[in-house]
Order: C-alpha cells, then structure tokens, then sequence
C-alpha cells in the first residue's frame, strides 16, 4: 500500500506537474530549491539544494514509499543525492522513479532508442544521466523505475515559453532542420507516471510520443498556431544528414490512453486561449 510520495523537484515544471496530478490520490510531499514565496509556507514542502545537503532528514521525517527524482543541479552532488537515495530504498523497501532523459542516447543518431538499447553519450548532461541509471539499477528490480523524457513540451513549458518571447522581441529561434525527435508534454508524464505507480510497473520506459517529427518542422507548426506573426528561425547544421535524438516505447509500453502523438503534443502547446492573447 502506497502511504507517502515524495517528489524532489517538485518546483519544477515537471515536478510540479507531477505534484498537481498526485495531490489529490495520495499524501504527496515536495522539495524546492528557491521561489521562498510560493512554497515556503507549504507545510508538505521542504526546501532542499544539492548543494545545501539535508535529504537524510527530509527521508527521515517524511518517510516516503514511493520517491520520484526531478532533481536539478550541480551533477557530482546530485549523484551523491541518489545515493542516499538508493540507500533509502535498500533500508526500506521503497521505490525509486528516475526521470531521465533522450540524452543519455546522444551519442548515437543513426536510428532511435528503444529501452533496451544500450546508451552511450557524448555529453556532459547524457554521461551524468546514465551514471545515476547504473546506480539506480543496483536496487532489486521491483524497486526502481527509470522513467526517460524527449523533449518536453505544453502551452506553459519552458522552450513554448521562449518561443513566444521570441515572437515578442523579434529575435531569432534556433532549429535544427537535420534532427529528428520524438516528444511528450508534461501533463501526459504526469498521467504516465501515476499510472505506473498505481499498478506497480517497474523497469525502464520511453514516455514518449509514438511518432518522430523534424525539430524545425515541428517548431514552425507550433509558431504557425500560436500567432500570424513571422517568427525568424535559426536553421542549426551539425550533420550533413539526418540525426536522431529519438526515444520510443517498444518494450515497456502502457495502455493506449496514455499514448501521446506528435500531433497532440503541438495541440497542447497551442491551446485556443493562447492563440487569442498572442493574436490580440
């Protein structure tokens, strides 16, 4: 019986998705790192830096069966982090879900990844990512659940954000016309991730769409919907041909309703309101 989640992270876009999707389902506690002013009067958030230490006592005093790691940070100590972490989960039994991310495939781009597929990065971001995945899999396999992310998307996300503010102040948004991706948004993650810690699914998963698109093709639908307005693209060539940064589920694939497609994920980063202010 699943008692207490604890979402460390949970200031974050996706975090903070997450906490909205479980507060209503079970006893939900979060960590943020700053905005002092929205959460820290929130009796069931503790503030928490990678950097500042303190997760014993927050694990101590919360006492979580299930822990979902959307930590952000200086990557030595958040490893350090998951450590505890990890120590947590032997000494008690409870479980861990890691979100992750396409990255830890960068390294590759001659087809997309499975979850079976073995990663290897070229990044600083991807080779840290799997560090924590190796370590994570050290814990009996019905206690971990390693969660990788594409491209996060959705009317309030961060690169959605940047785009419009693009739009706004007429400068230019860079596209990448020779890579191919696949994508999700954060309500559909958090939609996935509850499903998983209901049902008790464990492993490594892809939440991501079922289909793959062109970075630029996919942005300049999106500014299309958002606005009339030009938006001045950046076309970026780091290859002579086309690159995957593709994750897809093929394995450890949940139920239909909780597929996501290209075409719905740039239906939730234009929402109808949102066209309306920008157009206005």
């Amino acid at each position: 019986m699943i008692d207490k989640i604890l979402i460390l992270g949970a200031s974050g876009f996706i975090g903070n998705t997450l906490y909205k999707e479980l507060l209503s389902y079970y006893d939900v506690y979060g960590t943020y790192s700053s905005q002092e002013g929205l959460f820290g009067d929130n009796q069931v958030f503790y503030q928490f830096d990678v950097e500042d230490g303190g997760l014993d006592r927050i694990l101590a005093q919360v006492k979580p069966d299930v822990i979902i790691s959307s930590l952000r940070g200086d990557f030595k100590l958040q490893l350090k982090a998951h450590e505890t972490l990890v120590e947590y989960s032997i000494g008690t039994g409870a479980r861990l879900l890691f979100l992750s991310t396409v990255n830890v495939f960068d390294g590759k781009g001659n087809f997309p990844s499975y979850e079976k597929d073995p990663p290897l990065s070229e990044s600083e971001y991807g080779r840290f990512k799997i560090a924590c995945e190796k370590l994570i899999k050290t814990l009996p396999k019905e206690n971990f659940a390693i969660l990788r992310l594409p491209m996060v998307l959705g009317v309030n996300s961060p690169k959605i954000f940047q785009l419009k503010q693009a739009m706004k102040h007429h400068a230019s948004f860079e596209v990448f016309p020779n890579l191919i991706i696949s994508v999700t948004t954060a309500d559909k993650i958090a939609q996935q991730v509850h499903y998983i810690i209901n049902k008790g699914r464990f492993g490594i998963y892809h939440l991501a769409s079922k289909d793959m698109v062109h970075h630029d093709e996919l942005f300049k639908e999106i500014s299309e919907k958002i606005s009339d307005k030009k938006l001045i693209f950046k076309n970026v060539f780091r290859s002579n041909e086309d690159r995957y940064l593709a994750i897809l589920p093929k394995k450890n694939k949940l139920p239909k309703n909780y597929h996501i497609t290209v075409a719905e994920v740039i239906a939730d980063s234009t929402l109808k309101e949102e066209i309306i202010t920008l157009k206005n």
